[in-house]
């Protein structure tokens, strides 16, 4: 069961999102918050899957909330909710945790995809746009001083190294397994040992970390 905490000020959005996911059998809505603060406190209570988490929110908005967020639930993926398909705003809730986003008038089943994609430990980012948001994340964190690499870089395997440079490129399992002659089912237990070395939830985060660590570049 996908465990989701949904958090937007406003209540219409809650219930519209939590009516959109209650039809699904394998997805249950274990929370709401209605600001950043209080997103937080449930988070670290409730260590959901999967956070749906509002942009603009009053006290405290969603790009100031995910960094406590992650820090309070390290294992919960954070996907943004915005209105508008912002580039740079992306760029910096990568930087902060954020597996990616989604814009609120997708359709049911995208926003269902959505969360199930990110809970199996997978990425929103279009794969063509990974290198190049990556690069930016990279100057963004090395500008605002948050690009110090690891003094002990995680012990990755050489081959979880190269799948790792894989996913940074923006590849799919299918793709990295065709790319290095495995099956698809190797390259995913492979992501998903990477995922629980790094600690972090999805590829993106892992994508990032390879960055800070200085393991891929």
């Amino acid at each position: 069961m996908i465990r989701v905490l949904l958090v937007d000020d406003q209540a219409l959005v809650r219930e519209g999102l939590r009516s959109l996911l209650a039809p699904e059998p394998d997805i249950a809505v274990v929370g709401e918050a209605s600001d950043g603060y209080e997103a937080i406190r449930k988070a670290g209570t409730l260590q959901p899957d999967v956070v749906l988490l509002d942009v603009r929110m009053p006290r405290m908005d969603g790009l100031a909330a995910l960094r406590q967020i992650k820090e309070a639930s390290p294992r919960s993926s954070v996907i943004m909710l915005t209105l508008y398909d912002d580039t740079d705003y992306l760029m910096r809730a990568v930087a902060s945790g954020a597996a990616g986003y989604v814009l609120k008038d997708a359709s049911r089943a995208d926003l269902v995809d959505a969360v199930r994609i990110t809970a199996d430990g997978g990425g929103l980012i279009t794969p063509s746009l990974m290198p190049r948001l990556l690069r930016e994340v990279e100057r963004l964190l090395e500008r605002e001083g948050h690009n110090e690499e690891l003094t002990e870089p995680p012990a990755l395997s050489a081959r979880e190294v190269e799948v790792l440079s894989l996913v940074a490129e923006g590849l799919t399992n299918q793709q990295i397994a065709d790319r290095l002659f495995l099956s698809a089912t190797t390259v995913k237990t492979h992501v998903q040992n990477i995922l629980g070395k790094l600690g972090v939830s999805d590829r993106t985060q892992a994508a990032v970390c390879g960055l800070r660590a200085g393991l891929i570049h």
